[in-house]
């Protein structure tokens, strides 16, 4: 676009097409900047913006040429010295600067790894400054708004003043992570177990039945009406919605170990498993075909003979803590819900506190805006405290007077109690004080901001993992 030697600036807005939302032909250019990768299919097309731009910049830094760097890249500003600034000479040239709005997903998730891996280990980036996530209202269409970041990194010096913005403020930093933290450079990548010593989270059980394994309350009670014998054919089945809501109660048929001599007479039963046996034969997916001869069970059943320690998988940014709580092992929990079986109340304190909170608003996906909780990124990848006996017996104390003070509202749903302008003071208090407690055991002073607690957490993350 210009002479190598005149750039010192890129700007720009690429277009924000989530990962899942490309046009075959946007994937295929993304494929072809991104090239082979773990989970490169995930990264959002702004992404292929970062990538042609640190490109570039890599090809100044090395004395490439700056033309097979940038082509194809439609949508993004090169800007030039202003009239009359000469500017240093070539040879002793600072290095060039770009910045891009861009979605906010791109600094949360798995995407983070998946984008910022190659930007950070072979073209050398580093970030100079960070707007953090704020609403944009689009001028242009009538459109709902979207969450966006701005972020700014260059190649070279890396001394240079470094400053996150956030709500209108802004704050010097030492160093900038991908996650738009001050704190070093960590990517958290899917852990198919936990870091620490911690019982094993996965998601719910999943029917994939086309609805006809499902019952509302009317017919489950028609159903046993007439047929006594089908109560234990029959439980509560329970997904992150009406967990957090406590509005309509659904059931579920729940076959599995239950002999086929309790059931086959019935006309509803057999007439429901026939149903799922033709929807899952009629399925793209191999796996859902295969399970087709076994139209009595859900697809996955991973739930155990034991009470469980339940998240739900999306939940509103608005609350400050994730409605996390326990479930008896008689209750069937969906696959939007994930399920800790065994958790103990120390678990469940750890948990539910604003240190794993701070963390999960960090380094989780979002769906729009709302939390959406990840066991392989969030959950295995936290690093637990060390507590010493006293520590974990206060923080249980705390736990259990989190779900004492829930219980004195039994009529109120999770979302009532957890709403920020009605939680009773009861349950805050409780909170705050089990908020002490693990603080304690972290040894994180009880004055700490949110971010320079996440940034203690990241560098205990990477402590664990070069070990």
């Amino acid at each position: 676009v210009v002479p190598r030697d005149k750039v010192d600036y890129i700007m720009g807005n690429p277009p924000f097409v989530g990962a899942s939302m490309m046009t075959a032909k946007q994937k295929a250019e993304a494929v072809a900047v991104f090239g082979k990768g773990k989970r490169v299919n995930s990264i959002d097309y702004v992404g292929a913006w970062y990538h042609k731009a640190a490109a570039f910049l890599a090809s100044l830094s090395e004395g490439g040429g700056a033309r097979s760097a940038t082509e194809g890249v439609s949508q993004t500003f090169v800007a030039t010295p202003p009239t009359g600034f000469a500017g240093p000479p070539s040879s002793k040239r600072r290095a060039c600067r770009a910045a891009f709005v861009s979605t906010n997903s791109i600094t949360q998730g798995e995407q983070v790894a998946a984008l910022w891996k190659k930007l950070l280990e072979v073209y050398k980036i580093h970030i100079d400054f960070a707007w953090r996530t704020f609403r944009w209202n689009s001028e242009s269409t009538q459109k709902a708004a979207v969450h966006c970041v701005i972020i700014g990194f260059s190649t070279g010096d890396t001394n240079n003043e470094k400053f996150l913005l956030a709500e209108g403020k802004a704050q010097t930093a030492n160093h900038i992570n991908p996650y738009l933290v001050d704190a070093p450079d960590v990517l958290i990548e899917s852990r198919p177990r936990p870091l620490c010593a911690a019982p094993i989270i996965t998601y719910g059980n999943k029917p994939s039945d086309g609805g006809n394994l499902i019952l509302s309350e009317e017919e489950r009670a028609a159903l046993l009406a007439k047929n006594k014998e089908l109560y234990i054919c029959v439980r509560r089945y329970v997904g992150a919605k009406d967990y957090i809501n406590s509005g309509e109660k659904r059931y579920c048929l729940w076959l599995k170990d239950i002999s086929p001599s309790v059931y086959r007479k019935n006309t509803e039963v057999m007439r429901r498993l026939e149903a799922v046996r033709e929807m899952r034969l009629k399925s793209s997916a191999k796996p859902t075909q295969l399970l087709a001869d076994k139209p009595y069970l859900f697809f996955s059943t991973p739930q155990t003979d034991e009470n469980y320690l339940c998240i739900p998988e999306v939940s509103s940014e608005n609350r400050r803590y994730i409605p996390i709580g326990f479930m008896g092992k008689e209750i069937i929990a969906s696959n939007k819900l994930l399920i800790i079986p065994g958790a103990t109340l120390y678990h469940f304190g750890v948990l539910i506190s604003n240190v794993h909170m701070a963390w999960t608003r960090t380094v989780t996906g979002r769906l729009e805006m709302r939390y959406q909780y990840s066991g392989a990124i969030v959950y295995n990848n936290f690093p637990w405290p060390t507590p010493t006996d006293a520590q974990k017996q206060s923080i249980e104390q705390t736990a259990q007077a989190i779900l004492d003070a829930r219980a004195k509202y039994p009529d109120a749903s999770l979302a009532d109690l957890y709403d920020e302008t009605t939680m009773p003071p009861e349950l805050r208090k409780a909170h705050q004080a089990n908020d002490r407690a693990v603080m304690a055991a972290y040894g994180f002073d009880t004055k700490i901001s949110e971010a320079e607690c996440v940034a203690r957490l990241m560098e205990m993350y990477q402590a664990l993992t070069a070990k």
